[in-house]
């Protein structure tokens, strides 16, 4: 259980949810946060911890997350985590590129700033591709190096895959793969992060599998992080 601190509309159907508290979790692992009109919990990556608690952004989709909508300052929310492997920015010798796509952005911002946080000296090259209209790219452009906006195009296309950079996505399915199939053909693989629908995140229901090199894995608690030569 966590207290609301504020529940903001960043745009059209985008949130940022913060609860305040002590709370713990690394870059690209999620929460399970439970809505009062359903059943099951919504998994919501991490967007940022800092001192005064955690962030949630999160796309109104369904009953669910348009119940979040609602949710004012002082209410309470139900929720567990973190869950889920994340991303390994362990030994990270070369500088990197970020590729995000819409509310896949949402655990990218934790990622730069605790890459930054990290290795001071990396160059971060940050893409984000957005269906109609931007939004946080201010707040990506105080942690990252250089931000490449697309609004309506292909983010991918405007890589520049040659570079010999650690690479990392999440957004949506074609634009990772799109990502992967464009780096391998430079010899680099990308760390992504999937988005499949969960309904337990401990491993039980089986809802999450996704087929792999290395046979079926659940995004819940085997991922949500995956090399891409993994998955595609």
């Amino acid at each position: 259980m966590a207290i609301v601190l504020f529940n903001k509309k960043i745009k059209d159907d985008i949130y940022m949810l913060k609860l305040k508290g002590k709370f713990e979790g690394k870059e690209g692992q999620f929460y399970m946060l439970k809505p009062k009109n359903t059943f099951l919990s919504k998994p919501i990556s991490i967007h940022d911890i800092d001192k005064e608690g955690i962030s949630f952004l999160y796309q109104v989709k369904g009953e669910g997350t348009k119940y979040f909508s609602t949710l004012k300052e002082g209410m309470e929310v139900d929720l567990f985590g973190p869950r889920g492997n994340g991303f390994d920015i362990e030994n990270i010798d070369k500088d990197v590129t970020v590729i995000g796509g819409g509310i896949g952005t949402a655990p990218l911002y934790y990622l730069i700033k605790q890459i930054k946080n990290k290795y001071p000296n990396k160059y971060i090259r940050v893409y984000l591709g957005f269906t109609k209209e931007d939004y946080l790219v201010d707040e990506f452009k105080k942690i990252a190096d250089e931000v490449i906006v697309d609004v309506g195009g292909i983010i991918t296309h405007q890589v520049d895959f040659t570079k010999d950079d650690k690479y990392f996505s999440c957004g949506p399915d074609i634009m990772m793969k799109s990502a992967y199939d464009l780096a391998s053909k430079e010899g680099h693989d990308v760390i992504v992060s999937l988005e499949n629908r969960m309904a337990c995140a401990v491993g039980a229901c089986l809802g999450c599998n996704v087929r792999t090199s290395g046979g079926n894995r659940k995004v819940c608690k085997d991922g949500p992080v995956f090399a891409g030569s993994e998955v595609y």
